[in-house]
């Protein structure tokens, strides 16, 4: 029997709501297998709401009823011939099996999978889950509820044992989300200096906040953002620089 490959396992992960943790995992899981050529699995296991689901649903409805999204589209699949990501959908205790169990039946191996886990982290399997990632990438606003409750998970998650199943070499990452180019830069120098302090990794790109990552792909007519059939359009990658994010996120990663 051939070898199953290593996938790595990360998940965009925080306790807080409305801090972009579904949006950032659907960026990157799309321009990561439609514009770079990565195997993409994503595991939606974010009861009760199941987001990633639900927009997967919307996406293709909004492509048949959108001329402009059915052609690109079809010029995607005509020029990359590569089928959409899966997203399986379970409860957080049977997310890690559910992963092994896809690459266990398919011939099309992921390259890394994205894990969405639900925020409250005493719900059934999650602490589990989260310890068997390779990566934990955190999003954090300028807020000072976002970034204590944060910093305390944070703290208190790297001090847990390893897991008979965990990564070894696990790492979590902090980074900055939604940043309003009108605050001032001394505010986020402070929270920076706090959390050096803590030791925990911060990325260097800082994510600019735009309307567009409310957007879903049956609110837009002529362009493309938030898809998870589609990726986002490079001028509106740099315009937030999440351009930036995601050349710093493949180098922490190793891809």
């Amino acid at each position: 029997m051939e070898e199953i490959k290593k996938s790595l396992k990360v998940s965009i992960y925080t306790q807080k709501g409305g801090v972009g943790k579904s949006t950032m995992t659907t960026l990157l899981a799309s321009v990561m297998h439609y514009r770079l050529g990565y195997n993409v699995l994503i595991i939606d296991c974010d009861f009760p709401q199941h987001s990633l689901i639900n927009l997967r649903e919307r996406d293709k409805k909004a492509v048949m009823v959108s001329d402009y999204h059915k052609r690109l589209a079809m010029k995607q699949f005509q020029t990359i011939n590569k089928k959409a990501y899966p997203i399986i959908k379970c409860k957080a205790e049977d997310a890690l099996d559910m992963a092994f169990d896809h690459k266990e039946h398919n011939s099309v191996q992921p390259d890394i999978i994205f894990f969405d886990l639900p925020g409250t982290a005493n719900t059934q399997g999650v602490l589990s889950a989260l310890k068997a990632m390779d990566f934990i990438f955190s999003p954090i606003t300028a807020d000072r509820l976002v970034v204590e409750s944060t910093l305390a998970f944070s703290e208190a998650f790297l001090r847990l044992p390893v897991s008979g199943s965990g990564s070894q070499d696990q790492a979590l990452y902090l980074f900055w989300n939604q940043v309003d180019g009108r605050e001032k830069t001394s505010l986020y120098d402070a929270y920076q200096r706090v959390i050096q302090n803590l030791s925990i990794p911060v990325m260097n790109t800082r994510i600019m906040d735009s309307k567009r990552f409310r957007k879903e792909t049956d609110d837009t007519s002529n362009y493309v953002f938030k898809s998870s059939l589609l990726p986002a359009e490079p001028q509106l990658l740099k315009a937030t620089r999440l351009d930036e994010f995601i050349r710093e996120f493949l180098k922490i990663i190793h891809l």
